[in-house]
């Protein structure tokens, strides 16, 4: 192994915002000898709220868990994270991240051998639709990236399980869904969301509304439509840098809030190409095929067109999830 080369460190990450129940799960999890069987662990604290931990309860006492607190964001940058983790003599990590530090902050702030192995969210349900109202951009934040959201302290009787659903469903389809109950009950998200269109149909079509929706479900699972032919309203575009057979199709969608627009679009191979000398709404039947393509750099769905008319904007020109 080359000298400056260096192995991964797994990291545990646990989100959500304040009195969320991240400090009670990680007290749980270090109790468990399924998990803290003696391995060296940084305890990472970035948010103290009231819950605190008991290193008496973990097996082998606090002596393999070396817990650090940063409070200030500017301790969070990558020299300091690996003094810390040196000096700790830890070959893994368990992170409790603020609630109020971006995702990106993270990535980009953490050392590179640092390597993410698990994500979980933990909402406390009482504040929560107060907190995607007025926050929901850090809401957005920490649910994209999350393998399980967990909301403690859902109260069945008074909280409708649908409209949680919902919120997390415009945000990622893949992240489970779990409901912890006042009285510690747990019961996982089984709601059927179905697509808002026919995946098994001859020509898939793509209404306007749905638009966010489909590319989404595209970009994560594309082995799926492959040899599907499909019709959606897009816009397309061209860059010199494009070979002469290829344009990009696509929408400006919006996932939260204004300042997150982005032009999501799917790369298309068609001899008329050139034709795009500016970005022009068109309404477009294809058949994709998930192969390599260079401007992709690895697989990914290629719309082959079958079929191609010039057509005006959609009544909403920016797609969403709702």
């Amino acid at each position: 192994m080359p000298m400056n080369q260096q192995e991964d460190i797994p990291v545990y990450l646990f989100v959500g915002f304040l009195e969320g129940g991240k400090t009670k799960f990680i007290q749980e999890t270090l109790q468990d000898k399924r998990f803290n069987n003696g391995e060296k662990t940084l305890l990472l604290i970035c948010e103290e709220g009231e819950e605190e931990y008991d290193p008496s309860q973990w097996p082998g006492k606090e002596k393999n868990i070396i817990q650090h607190v940063i409070e200030d964001q500017e301790d969070f940058n990558e020299d300091n994270l690996r003094r810390i983790l040196k000096e700790s003599g830890a070959t893994r990590v368990v992170l409790e991240y603020n609630g109020m530090w971006t995702i990106n902050d993270l990535f980009q702030n953490t050392p590179m051998e640092w390597a993410v192995y698990q994500v979980m969210c933990f909402i406390d349900s009482t504040t929560f639709l107060n907190y995607n109202a007025n926050m929901r951009s850090l809401v957005v934040d920490k649910v994209n990236i999350s393998e399980l959201v967990v909301f403690n302290r859902f109260d069945k009787t008074t909280m409708d399980q649908l409209e949680f659903h919902k919120i997390i469903r415009g945000i990622s389809r893949r992240t489970q869904i779990a409901y912890e109950t006042p009285e510690g009950e747990v019961a996982y998200d089984d709601i059927q969301d179905p697509l808002p269109f026919d995946i098994q149909a001859d020509e898939i079509i793509i209404h306007d509304e749905d638009y966010a929706l489909f590319y989404r479900d595209i970009m994560e699972e594309p082995e799926k439509y492959h040899g599907k032919t499909v019709t959606f309203k897009g816009m397309a575009a061209r860059d010199k840098k494009f070979p002469k057979n290829v344009f990009a199709a696509g929408r400006n969608v919006m996932t939260c809030c204004v300042e997150d627009i982005q032009y999501c679009w799917l790369v298309c191979e068609w001899e008329k190409s050139a034709m795009f000398d500016k970005r022009q709404w068109v309404r477009l039947t294809a058949k994709i095929a998930f192969e390599r393509h260079k401007l992709y750099k690895n697989k990914g769905p290629v719309m082959h067109i079958q079929s191609l008319v010039l057509t005006n904007p959609p009544e909403q020109e920016v797609a969403t999830f709702y």
